[in-house]
């Protein structure tokens, strides 16, 4: 009775994992890319400012969808821990660690996403700038979200490498998941260098370092959602890290 429970805990996290991991990469995908100046765009801070108060609502609901991803990015982290820690109960206890930290810059770094529309609001109090004033320190913050987001994604990458690791050394998920995990983790590391380029060569490497990075997500999190954990694996390498501990 006991087995069956403990069984369908463990199967109940994973799949739980997956269902939070499928709101990540969905709310990620839309966060940036409804309104251009979401932290993309780099051009004329006319037409940014313009494109950004044309779509005020649906600038600040990619706003909103990235806290609901940073909050999911909370329970994928601690539930990792849990899933994880039969293999190395400090390297688990790492990666939720270096993955929280990127919920706490990232998180912090939303505040930028919505500062431009402060700027843009025409309030009274903003009457001494000039218009071209306002818009370029709107486009400066919204610059300042995407190096926000590209720190963040320094110890989500790093996350990855040590959450890969332990899946490919682990003996209940497929050895294939830990490799495209550790792989994508590599890639965001990747591309903080990518953004030192000029403008015109970072975009065009942006699809080909994060692909990767892509792939093993989605993988994971279909992986998670519908196969979940093999428990008797799991429970084994949890006994024999039990006994090692001793």
């Amino acid at each position: 009775m006991s087995e069956g429970i403990a069984e369908a805990s463990t199967n109940l996290q994973a799949r739980i994992a997956g269902s939070l991991y499928v709101i990540i990469i969905v709310g990620a995908v839309f966060a940036p890319f409804p309104v251009v100046p979401s932290g993309l765009m780099r051009g004329d801070a006319a037409v940014t400012a313009t494109k950004m108060m044309a779509s005020k609502s649906l600038y600040s609901l990619g706003g909103a969808a990235e806290l609901v991803v940073y909050a999911c990015d909370i329970g994928v982290a601690l539930i990792f821990y849990e899933l994880l820690k039969p293999v190395s109960r400090r390297l688990a206890l790492l990666a939720a660690f270096f993955r929280l930290a990127y919920v706490s810059i990232a998180g912090a770094n939303v505040l930028n996403h919505f500062a431009p529309l402060l700027f843009m609001s025409g309030g009274e109090y903003l009457t001494p700038f000039r218009p071209d004033q306002l818009r370029a320190v709107a486009v400066t913050f919204i610059r300042l979200h995407t190096i926000g987001f590209d720190i963040a994604l320094v110890f989500f990458g790093l996350h990855c490498i040590v959450a890969g690791y332990l899946f490919f050394r682990s003996s209940f998920f497929p050895r294939i998941l830990g490799v495209l995990l550790a792989v994508g983790g590599v890639g965001y590391l990747v591309n903080i260098s990518a953004n030192l380029l000029p403008p015109g060569i970072g975009a065009y490497l942006f699809p080909y370092i994060l692909a990767p990075a892509g792939i093993a997500e989605i993988s994971l999190a279909l992986w998670l959602l519908l196969m979940g954990v093999n428990v008797q694996r799991w429970k084994e390498q949890a006994a024999a890290a039990k006994r090692e501990s001793l």
